[in-house]
């Protein structure tokens, strides 16, 4: 970055005081400025191509497409571009994700945002952004020291399989997942196939009853 410049962030959310707040933060900063506002994943892509900004902060939940789908789809338009992932989701289930997807960091959003600027920053000096808390349990993933992703067998499915799962887990329906995820019936059931051979489940009424159970053991309330 050329001494005087601002860094230009993206800021890709769909709740509006969300993004507004956020905006409020970074243009506060004098090294870094919002260059727009997206509130799905279809927004985000097109302004990326358009306007190609220094950082883009995602959230998981969007309406049109999960945000670990974003981050793929971003890198495919972008390879260098840096990704952050903002959200309320329990870093130790998504943290990995994101990285493995391409992302470069992920901070939770009750952290607040002293420690998002610093997130900010140290992501867009080309390095990786993660709490304390899950750091070490990361690089000994990509060390190779642990072969499962998690210690739960849920760690062994896709990304996809994993979005499927925490829908079912919500107790929606194979037709109610497909047409969330702009899917066939036909691959939301192989995806319900996979999963039960990954858990060892036997029919789809184990795998419900799986993705209920491991939806309200990781329910928390949103942040404040």
């Amino acid at each position: 970055m050329k001494p005087g410049t601002r860094n230009r962030i993206l800021i890709v959310d769909d709740h509006p005081m969300m993004r507004q707040s956020l905006a409020q933060l970074i243009d506060h900063e004098k090294d870094m400025v919002t260059l727009g506002e997206a509130a799905t994943a279809s927004q985000a892509l097109n302004f990326i191509v358009a306007r190609r900004p220094d950082l883009v902060i995602v959230d998981i939940s969007l309406p049109d497409k999960n945000g670990l789908e974003l981050i793929k789809d971003i890198l495919v338009f972008q390879p260098e571009l840096p990704v952050l992932v903002f959200s309320m989701h329990d870093e130790n289930i998504y943290a990995e994700r994101v990285l493995r997807a391409g992302g470069r960091g992920y901070i939770m959003k009750q952290e607040g945002g002293k420690k998002l600027m610093q997130a900010i920053r140290q992501v867009l000096s080309g390095q990786i952004y993660v709490s304390e808390k899950v750091s070490s349990k990361i690089l000994e993933i990509f060390s190779g020291k642990r072969i499962d992703a998690t210690e739960s067998p849920v760690g062994l499915l896709s990304d996809r399989e994993f979005e499927v799962f925490q829908m079912i887990g919500e107790g929606k329906g194979t037709r109610e997942i497909a047409a969330a995820l702009h899917l066939s019936v036909k691959t939301v059931e192989v995806h319900r196939s996979n999963m039960k051979k990954k858990l060892s489940l036997k029919n789809g009424i184990e795998l419900v009853r799986y993705a209920i159970r491991w939806s309200e053991s990781r329910s928390q309330p949103p942040a404040v």
